[in-house]
């Protein structure tokens, strides 16, 4: 890939399709409309935007959020019974601090077992009646050097346009049902054997999608497929394993490495997706991690479940 505009700031290619670091953006003044503007146009081509020791306090990195949309909440998880340990509602808890003693959670915690479903590859809120554009996840706290805790990237619209003609032509208009909960299930099948994701909220998305602000085609799939509309259910499950499979493949794959506190990466889960990949540093040492979501702006949003739904879903 090559830069065709100049910015004021250094955009430097960390992969041969996707992904890349931006050096030069001083964070602790205020962002302006116009390196907003910049900041998305990199993401759009790129998709996944690296920035190291940003120095981002939590307002701050709600502020340059807004920029990229509305914000989601974590409201559906309170709802559900979890107790947020952050001081605003726009931010996620993606570490692995106990609220209540605020020491390193451990491996037996609701919130751990269940986010070890985070290390399949997904896309943000793709179970919610309006999926996630972008995510802003920033490192407050990191572990030891050498523990663990890289977040890796796949290329989905490189993916998408390595297909065969044939596998295109098969997943024309084919549409696939998003649940958290069958994610969860995969990951952790004993913990969660009582639950029957067939049963609970599922949003639907078409598997191809045009990702407009790049008009580019893309492979919109991730661990929360649970299974594709009007299709057998032993196809439509070897269908989701070999896509998800194929989007694997280390060609499409760059890893991340949390260097500093203050560390954030961007990216966009309408043209990417992502995977935590744990590390000796869980039930160890605290891992602090921030994330804002951003609500998807483009008209594919709601995918097939109603223009202006609403519904969201959430676990302890």
């Amino acid at each position: 890939m090559t830069a065709t505009k100049t910015y004021p700031f250094e955009v430097i290619e960390l992969h041969p399709t996707f992904a890349c670091e931006v050096k030069g953006v001083d964070f602790t003044k205020p962002i302006t409309p116009e390196l907003a503007k910049d900041l998305r146009e990199v993401s759009d081509k790129y998709g996944v935007v690296v920035f190291r020791k940003t120095g981002l306090t939590d307002e701050a990195h709600i502020e340059l959020s807004r920029y990229f949309g509305e914000l989601d909440d974590v409201k559906p998880y309170v709802q559900a019974g979890r107790t947020h340990r952050l001081a605003y509602p726009e931010l996620f808890d993606a570490g692995n601090i106990n609220p209540f003693t605020k020491d390193v959670a451990p491996l037996t915690d609701a919130q751990v077992i269940g986010n070890k479903a985070n290390e399949q590859f997904h896309v943000d809120s793709s179970f919610n009646a309006r999926r996630a554009g972008h995510s802003l996840l920033l490192a407050w706290v990191l572990p030891p050097k050498g523990t663990g805790g890289a977040t890796e990237f796949s290329d989905s619209r490189t993916a998408y346009d390595d297909l065969s003609p044939e596998m295109k032509k098969k997943l024309e208009g084919l549409v696939a049902n998003h649940s958290l909960f069958h994610s969860r299930k995969k990951a952790m099948p004993e913990y969660f054997k009582d639950m029957d994701p067939s049963k609970m909220e599922m949003s639907k998305h078409k598997l191809v999608q045009l990702h407009e602000s790049s008009g580019r085609m893309n492979l919109y799939i991730a661990s929360y497929v649970h299974h594709i509309d009007d299709m057998p259910k032993d196809e439509s499950t070897a269908l989701i394993e070999e896509l998800l499979a194929h989007v694997s493949q280390p060609k499409y794959v760059h890893r991340v490495e949390w260097e500093d506190n203050g560390d954030m990466i961007c990216w966009d889960n309408t043209s990417v997706m992502h995977r935590a990949t744990g590390g000796t540093y869980e039930g160890k040492f605290p891992r602090d991690m921030r994330r804002t979501t951003v609500r998807d702006m483009s008209s594919t949003r709601w995918g097939l479940n109603g223009d202006g739904s609403d519904w969201r879903v959430g676990m302890p």
